[in-house]
């Protein structure tokens, strides 16, 4: 089983929202969240602790109200201070709200999603839970002077269980002043660039050993509660993606799988005009019988109505001629009604005859063709765009590989 824990600040669309990790939105909009599980789910934040989504004691704050708290209580000093010293050196430009440095991709939480299997393999709830709480007492024990666990939210309401945990770095400036900063806090805790003798860039930084070091803890903590993991890490691919390119990846799978049913479909109508003579024959058949033998009923239905309302006026009492001689043309008129139900498949036969003339079945196959291509082409069309609709909304939100994500294994 794959254990996975990929982390991150910002995506295209800007730095993470808090909001949907304790659904602080209308979930009934969206496709991928079960409304019904949502109830399921646990909550915890460094304020409040312990909340759970179905319970009848809701939570005074969500997170987005929790980590504001937070970062003014912790680095209000900071930020009013640099501000004074902007305004000293005269770049009021410069200043920064609290909400600024919420906002901002080098100084807002980290987001992290923990995850043990996939969609198709996973462990149980329970066992997730236990395996990130064990983790997250470690990782306090071991970061929490510097790196500070603000809020997680365990999700039951998705294809596969997981969690999002949200923590913040934080040192003292030259200044003596507590501010959000990851490298300083890395350095305060110890962990050295994966190569001293180069310089710090983006392939050679603490936050990579810091990683390395919190994916063995949490592989050694499921593995101490029974769970099965690959240890070996797997560096690329889906382990790399931001949440919602994640999503996206999944997607593509789905729409890969669709087209490969469409290109089948698509396959067997490709040589069109035996698909339509085919289907032109088989229709000019059946449209043939039906026509003859409708025609024929009708007809003969409508003939013998005429005929019994004849009779009728004929063989009336109010008629002068003769009763024997009623009596007698009505007899006639019975043998004529006779003849003309014997007649009913002669007619259709008849009609079938004239109908199946090769000139005329020729003439009329053609048109029954040239209606069959069109309604072939408009359904292939009509496939056509709707896996390009699909293939465009992939290609509008590209996957991009983080440097800061991992799967563990």
């Amino acid at each position: 089983m794959k254990a996975s824990r990929h982390n991150g600040r910002s995506g295209k669309h800007g730095v993470y929202d808090v909001k949907h990790n304790d659904r602080d939105f209308d979930v009934e909009h969206s496709e991928h969240i079960d409304s019904e599980r949502t109830k399921q789910n646990v909550y915890w934040d460094c304020y409040q602790g312990y909340s759970f989504a179905g319970s009848s004691q809701e939570r005074q704050f969500n997170f987005t109200e929790i980590e504001r708290a937070y970062y003014y209580e912790h680095y209000s000093d900071f930020v009013d201070a640099q501000n004074e010293r902007n305004e000293q050196a005269r770049h009021p430009e410069r200043n920064r709200t609290i909400d600024d440095v919420l906002k901002n991709n080098k100084t807002c939480p980290e987001e992290s999603v923990i995850q043990l299997g996939n969609i198709d393999h996973a462990v149980t709830p329970d066992v997730l839970a236990k395996v990130s709480a064990e983790f997250f007492d470690e990782f306090n024990k071991r970061y929490g002077s510097h790196i500070h666990i603000l809020d997680w939210a365990l999700h039951l309401d998705e294809a596969t269980p997981h969690i999002h945990e949200r923590h913040v770095f934080d040192a003292k400036n030259k200044y003596g002043e507590l501010c959000p900063q990851q490298d300083k806090a890395l350095e305060e805790l110890g962990f050295e660039l994966p190569d001293p003798a180069k310089k710090k860039g983006k392939y050679n930084n603490r936050k990579m050993n810091f990683d390395a070091e919190c994916r063995k803890l949490f592989l050694e903590i499921a593995q101490r509660n029974g769970v099965q993991v690959e240890c070996e890490p797997v560096y690329g691919g889906a382990g790399y993606l931001e949440k919602q390119d994640f999503i996206i990846e999944n997607q593509k799978k789905r729409i890969a799988e669709k087209q490969a049913v469409l290109d089948e479909i698509t396959m067997r109508v490709l040589d069109m005009e035996n698909f339509v003579e085919q289907v032109a024959e088989d229709a000019y058949e059946k449209a043939c019988e039906a026509v003859s033998d409708t025609m024929a009923e009708q007809t003969r239905a409508e003939d013998i109505e005429e005929l019994r309302r004849y009779k009728k006026w004929l063989t009336s009492d109010e008629r002068k001629t003769p009763k024997d001689k009623r009596d007698f043309v009505g007899r006639c008129l019975d043998n004529l009604e006779n003849r003309l139900r014997g007649m009913a498949q002669k007619v259709a036969g008849k009609v079938m005859e004239t109908l199946q003339n090769p000139r005329i079945k020729e003439q009329k196959k053609s048109e029954v063709k040239e209606h069959a291509r069109k309604s072939v082409r408009a359904l292939l069309e009509a496939n056509r765009k709707l896996v390009e609709e699909q293939r465009a909304k992939v290609a509008e939100t590209p996957a991009h590989k983080k440097a800061r994500g991992e799967e563990l294994g």
